[in-house]
Order: C-alpha cells, then structure tokens, then sequence
C-alpha cells in the first residue's frame, strides 16, 4: 500500500463509530510509536518493529491488530513474512472530523456572543 498519495478534494469527516476507532488506536503512547514506525520506515514486520521497542513481538502484534481495525494500517504477506503499511486516509478523516465539530462550537459561541452583546445593548 502505498504512503500518503494525493487524493481529490477535502477529506470526508468519518462517522463517530469510526472516529472512536481511530481516536482509540491513537490513544495508546506505545501504538503511536508503532504507527510513527511504520509510517517512516514500513513496511515493517511486527519483528522488525518490536526490535526497536521495549516490548515483545506478541505486544506489538496485538498493537497493530488495534491499528489495523481502526483502518490506519493494511496487512499484506510476503512470503512467510507479514508486513505492515500505513494508510493515511483514517488521520485525514479524523482531522475533518475535529474539524467540523470545531466549526459547530464556533457557530454556537459566536450565536452566544451575538446573544450576550444584545442584551447589554438593551
């Protein structure tokens, strides 16, 4: 799978069941530096990867099953080998989704602070 390719207009916000996916696998120190790994280096096996960590290869297996569900890493074997790749479209979704939830929360503030100004002013 290749990395970040360039993809036509905006990203689509994902659901929230998807969103809690992504945000989930991110939420974890050590899977986050398994996704950094791939992602600069992939793709790697779960070998290759806990040489690099203080943690064992079991560990690093189930930390990229929990990307893998979240979409944020594809899977492909090479021969007796399972390498890992990182899939930037579940990131792009996920900034689209803060995004849009922050662009709610700004339309609520201002309609608040419209609200609060004509009151002073009456």
């Amino acid at each position: 799978m290749p990395h970040a390719a360039a993809r036509p207009g905006r990203p689509r916000p994902l659901n929230d069941e998807r969103a809690g996916a992504v945000f989930d696998a991110l939420s974890d120190p050590t899977r986050r530096t398994v996704l950094r790994a791939v992602a600069e280096d992939g793709p790697l096996t779960a070998t290759q990867i806990a040489s690099r960590l203080p943690v064992t290869r079991q560990a690093v297996a189930k930390h990229l099953d929990s990307l893998r569900d979240a979409g944020l890493v594809a899977s492909e074997r090479v021969g007796r080998d399972v390498r890992f790749s990182f899939d930037p479209a579940p990131l792009d979704g996920a900034v689209a989704w803060i995004t849009a939830v922050g662009a709610k929360w700004d339309d609520r503030l201002a309609s608040l602070e419209k609200r609060l100004k004509r009151k002073r002013g009456s």
